[in-house]
């Protein structure tokens, strides 16, 4: 990826992968995608959670990933193959603790 920079938006090689975030911090767009699309806060929630980026900032993020759809959703798509791998690779050693527990049922006694 080149280096992208807009008054709200930048990408920078060596900071956050190299991913489009909002300017001066480490925000990066997918994140701010994820909040309000999947999680479904509204940019006045976001910035209420993250009282260093504006309105303003917000916006730019979610206007920015409508014209870098493709590239932000292949962020998405590599992550979650990445998470996969490492599942598969290094199994949870909390589900080897957790007693294997059968019986839900409370004694009357």
């Amino acid at each position: 990826m080149s280096s992208v920079s807009t008054p709200h938006i930048e990408a920078t090689p060596g900071v956050c992968g190299g991913k489009s975030r909002v300017a001066g911090t480490r925000i990066r767009v997918a994140d701010i995608v994820t909040w309000h699309d999947r999680q479904g806060m509204s940019p006045a929630e976001i910035v209420a959670d993250f009282p260093q980026l504006t309105l303003a900032d917000v916006h730019a993020a979610l206007v920015y990933y409508f014209d870098h759809r493709l590239e932000i959703e292949q962020q998405f798509a590599d992550a979650e193959a990445f998470a996969s791998e490492l599942q598969r690779q290094i199994p949870s050693k909390l589900k080897r603790r957790m007693p294997d527990v059968r019986d839900d049922s409370v004694s009357s006694g």
